[in-house]
């Protein structure tokens, strides 16, 4: 009997390993350090999302939304979480090796202009006669020209400060500069953090609301990926749509998935941080109509021309060149609702 017991364990043992060896192994790398924001691909994770579509996905912290693409371009993952605008530019000179995005999930772009209420910088006009202070290579910094171009206003009037990313938010408190050239998903917490109320005595010029149509992050894979298995790629978008909607409704289900990946997060700030994500950068017009995870061509193209012209590319890849929809679910699995809890 013992030994029947022993044999039927063994065997189960096999059957797991086996079954284990059958998935697909994709690296897939953050955006940034962990972030609430970052919630439903751990959420997949925990909830077997990704191994309900014979996946082995392992998650890496990332070293910046555009770092994704490059991370991908080199081989080292597979796919990622990253910026679009990122992969145009890569796209431009590099067609064949540049990641596709596949699932976009901040609608709406995060790069903002931030200033101090009290200092007066009411809209793009009053930037002039002002000092800026922007990190070098950051997509809001590069894009300043085309911001200053489409709002009619004069470069030669405007003091740009370079500085490290770090820097910015305190030089802002301190009066050192007048305004900073920011990510607002993270500049936004990074006031938080020093204490500061970014919603009362903060001004917020995002590129967005000012002539700059911008897409922004989402999930993209390798063309090695994409060529060898779109099986799995379409997996990897099902898995991820679903967590997403999912937290959507429940931020406390994805923070507590965020936890589990990474115990020293600042939970009442990221869970903030989450829900920023949906308020501010995923629910829009356009994502209500089209569902969460696509695009609409004519404004991808349009967006592409705005990087092609700040970031002075010597080609404008094509909207096909850059995003996919092919791996997404039909768009009544894609309908968002959010409700804050």
């Amino acid at each position: 009997m013992l030994k029947r017991l022993a044999a039927i364990v063994i065997a189960g043992g096999l059957l797991a390993t086996a079954a284990r060896a059958d998935e697909v192994k994709i690296k897939f790398t953050l955006g940034w350090k962990t972030q609430g924001s970052d919630a439903a691909f751990f959420y997949a994770k925990d909830k077997g999302y990704f191994k309900d579509e014979g996946l082995d996905v392992v998650i890496d912290q990332g070293e910046g939304s555009g770092a994704t693409v490059t991370r991908i371009m080199s081989g080292a993952y597979d796919a990622g979480f990253g910026d679009v605008n990122a992969i145009i530019q890569n796209a431009s000179a590099k067609p064949d090796e540049a990641p596709v995005m596949v699932y976009m999930m901040w609608n709406r772009p995060p790069f903002a202009v931030v200033s101090k209420t009290a200092s007066g910088i009411a809209g793009p006009k009053d930037l002039e006669g002002r000092t800026l202070g922007g990190a070098q290579g950051t997509p809001t910094t590069r894009l300043l020209t085309v911001f200053a171009r489409t709002n009619g206003l004069d470069m030669e009037k405007i003091k740009l400060s370079n500085m490290a990313p770090n820097l910015q938010e305190p030089m802002l408190i301190k009066g050192d500069i007048d305004a900073a050239l920011v990510f607002n998903i993270t500049s936004y917490f990074n006031l938080v953090l020093n204490r500061q109320d970014p919603d009362k005595d903060f001004k917020w010029l995002t590129f967005g609301d000012y002539g700059l149509d911008l897409y922004s992050n989402g999930v993209m894979v390798s063309r090695k990926l994409l060529a060898s298995n779109p099986k799995a790629v379409a997996g990897l978008v099902r898995a991820i749509n679903k967590a997403t909607i999912a937290i959507a409704k429940d931020q406390n289900a994805g923070m507590a998935a965020v936890v589990n990946f990474d115990n020293l997060v600042n939970e009442p700030v990221e869970k903030r941080r989450l829900q920023y994500s949906f308020d501010k950068l995923i629910i829009s017009p356009e994502m209500k109509e089209i569902g969460i995870g696509d695009v609409k061509d004519d404004r991808m193209a349009r967006a592409i021309g705005i990087v092609v012209e700040g970031y002075q590319l010597a080609r404008a890849p094509k909207p096909e060149e850059i995003f996919s929809r092919q791996f997404l679910p039909p768009r009544t699995e894609r309908d968002l609702v959010y409700v804050a809890n």
